[in-house]
């Protein structure tokens, strides 16, 4: 093993242990030291992000990107590779098996999707969109070695969409999409940032629970960049007092087509979010 894997290897450990990961999560942390996130995140001058802004990397040794924090991939846009230990939180909520069908929405320069790929398997498949034609480009060539893999240059916002066992979306909707849900298989898990117009929120894990049912859970608080084709600006303005009410984070299910009662947290245009578990 040469320094740099294992740097990598160590990394793996840290940020999913950061993350809560047991270490029985054995394929979760095995993705982590296998994807070489330099590959991703291109040649340096790199930009680490701060709370008071980017800082720029000293130097252009790739052991600097093996640390826990978020790596710009165009700064002037605020689009960034995010922080390792909440994707590591966010695949170990989604327990992806060996053969299913994932989508990635937001996919960036691909490397959270190649660890979607090492999760599924030879015998699964995913499909990584992405909105940002450059940045497209970029994820297509990254993961050539993929045969798992299909990069396509699009949103992933609207249908119609394969049908999936996972759908993970890196960037921020005010909404679960129609077309998210419908796509799911039974048991399928859809995990998406809900943020507010100020771009933060939280993760929620909806689960298709069967007789158009689903679970709901917060996984984590979370911020994202606005999902093109994914917001509305008045129900984004409501999430901002929603989060900082606290009430969003005792969420068990999601519900469609109902009408409100007591133990609605929160009423999106058509959906809303209950306290109570799926009946």
């Amino acid at each position: 093993m040469n320094q740099l894997e294992a740097v990598r290897s160590f990394y793996a450990r840290f940020v999913t242990g950061q993350a809560g990961v047991p270490a029985t999560e054995a394929p979760l942390i095995k993705a982590f030291a296998a994807v070489p996130r330099e590959k991703f995140i291109g040649p340096g001058p790199w930009q680490a992000v701060t709370k008071m802004g980017y800082v720029t990397i000293p130097s252009d040794d790739p052991v600097f990107l093996y640390q826990d924090f978020a790596v710009g991939l165009k700064p002037e846009r605020q689009i960034n590779n995010g922080q390792p230990s909440l994707h590591a939180r966010c695949l170990a909520a989604l327990q992806i098996k060996a053969g299913e069908t994932l989508l990635h929405v937001g996919a960036g320069s691909g490397y959270y999707s190649a660890m979607l790929a090492e999760l599924t398997g030879p015998s699964g498949s995913v499909i990584a969109c992405e909105v940002d034609q450059a940045l497209a480009a970029r994820a297509t060539a990254n993961l050539s070695a993929y045969s798992n893999l299909k990069v396509q240059y699009g949103s992933g916002v609207e249908g119609p969409l394969p049908r999936c066992h996972v759908i993970y979306v890196n960037a921020g909707a005010t909404d679960p999409m129609p077309a998210w849900l419908e796509s799911l298989l039974p048991g399928g898990r859809l995990l998406f940032p809900l943020t507010s117009t100020q771009g933060v929120g939280g993760m929620l894990l909806v689960t298709q629970t069967g007789n158009r049912g689903f679970a709901a859970r917060f996984v984590s608080p979370a911020a994202f960049i606005h999902c093109l084709g994914a917001r509305d600006d008045e129900t984004g303005k409501r999430l901002i007092d929603a989060f900082k009410q606290g009430g969003l984070w005792n969420v068990q299910s999601l519900r469609r087509g109902t009408q409100r009662d007591s133990t609605c947290a929160f009423a999106g245009r058509d959906w809303w979010l209950s306290t109570a578990p799926v009946r």
